[in-house]
């Protein structure tokens, strides 16, 4: 049975939530504060997946989410935000700091427990995809959400990571801007394409020499290379 953590200081939304996921057969547990929810994650254990306001009365649900985060396991944690702020600025912001989805108030239930089974399912395929890879001189474990490059780790956001697992799950086919804004941010063209080039170079730039990897089609989007190639002498 998939546990959820409901962090939602306003009771009537709380208890709707808990009342829909119990009945779709999840556990549930409900913080009304920030504080709440880390104690509920240091003395139950992570649950499977965090439903997450961001305007909580004590800590931003931003900070929640890094902590989360760093927490033991906590890249295996789906991290859903559910709040009133909608402005593109305030996606992109929880999609750096870790959200996998984020849903804006007011909003469907019944969408919303879609989306978590959803983001559930897609975290059980990439850990059945293996534990690491090598490409070149990348090494990528997928369920740790690490990365190498020539021996170095390489600090990745959540977001980075997805974009990089995106590309590379599918190297030598092309990915137009629109399909990564809906596979990476989980939007679909609510998000300006402008976003997408902005962290591609973000990522280009932390890749280094295995930036090379990740081609730009022109006019159409990115692709990454189907074999590693050799670095420029």
């Amino acid at each position: 049975m998939p546990t959820v953590l409901i962090v939602e200081d306003e009771r009537d939304l709380a208890d709707l939530l808990d009342f829909n996921f119990r009945k779709e057969g999840f556990a549930t547990r409900h913080a009304s504060t920030g504080a709440e929810a880390l104690a509920i994650a240091r003395e139950h254990g992570l649950p499977d997946l965090v439903l997450l306001d961001l305007m909580l009365p004590d800590i931003p649900g931003t900070d929640i989410c890094r902590e989360l985060r760093r927490q033991h396991g906590g890249q295996d944690v789906g991290i859903i935000m559910v709040t009133a702020r909608g402005e593109e600025i305030d996606r992109v912001v929880g999609f750096e700091v870790g959200a996998d989805d984020y849903v804006v108030k007011p909003f469907s239930v019944r969408e919303l427990v879609l989306r978590a089974r959803s983001l559930l399912r897609r975290g059980q395929r990439e850990a059945s995809d293996g534990i690491a890879v090598r490409f070149g001189e990348m090494r990528i474990d997928r369920q740790a959400h690490r990365l190498w490059v020539d021996e170095h780790e390489i600090e990745l956001t959540a977001l980075e990571f997805r974009l990089l697992n995106a590309l590379y799950h599918r190297r030598g086919k092309v990915q137009t801007r629109d399909v990564l804004l809906e596979d990476v941010w989980g939007m679909d063209g609510t998000l300006t394409t402008r976003t997408v080039d902005t962290h591609v170079k973000r990522l280009r730039e932390k890749l280094g020499s295995a930036a090379r990897f990740v081609e730009t089609v022109r006019g159409v989007g990115y692709r990454f290379a189907t074999a590693p190639t050799a670095r420029d002498a």
